[in-house]
């Protein structure tokens, strides 16, 4: 399944493919899936195969927090402590049809954000440095285990859009029963089929 997710980015229509030219041939290079680190547009790729749907959302922290450096007071803290508890409650983010009977079966957040103190402080800073201090992201990945997985017949992101406002547009790359596509989603034109 995980090279499903990675291979979308090469097996869809060029124009497409270009658009995301600079994806993540390297699956823990966060930065670099996103390109030129757009503000207000994220990248969402998923794969349904069998009964396993995986899930991976990237985008520009700033998208989902209102800013990109680190907590530097009790707001900020809530903020993150926010979109944490959002993220990691993906069912009603990606709008899945009860129907399709999808068992969240793991869930897995990384943000320079999210870190704690210490070693992974010490790493948070390292990795800022490394993007000249401009740019921190978050990687959500998810994977479903769904019993009727024909029932499933694609995404709606509205409620994602809602919870995160500053996210303008969310280019979706998806592959399914019926192939794959690609397409630009925003608020008001939130859904993609399988």
């Amino acid at each position: 399944m995980r090279n499903l997710l990675l291979a979308l980015p090469f097996a869809l229509l060029s124009v497409i493919a270009h658009a995301d030219e600079h994806h993540h041939h390297d699956h823990h290079d966060e930065h670099a899936s996103l390109g030129s680190h757009e503000h207000g547009v994220a990248q969402l790729d998923a794969a349904l195969e069998g009964n396993v749907l995986e899930i991976e959302l990237r985008s520009p922290a700033i998208n989902l927090l209102g800013f990109e450096h680190a907590a530097n007071s009790a707001e900020d803290k809530r903020k993150i402590a926010d979109a944490r508890t959002q993220l990691e409650q993906p069912n009603r983010l990606f709008g899945l049809s009860a129907e399709a009977g999808c068992k969240l079966d793991e869930a897995r957040l990384e943000s320079p954000l999210f870190a704690g103190k210490g070693h992974e402080h010490e790493h948070e800073h390292e990795h800022e440095q490394h993007d000249a201090g401009t740019h921190s992201d978050v990687h959500a990945h998810y994977r479903y285990d769904c019993s009727t997985p024909d029932a499933l017949t694609g995404l709606d992101l509205r409620a994602l859009f809602e919870a995160f406002p500053g996210t303008e547009k969310i280019q979706t790359q998806v592959i399914g029963p019926n192939g794959q596509q690609g397409k630009l989603l925003r608020a008001k034109q939130a859904q993609i089929t399988f």
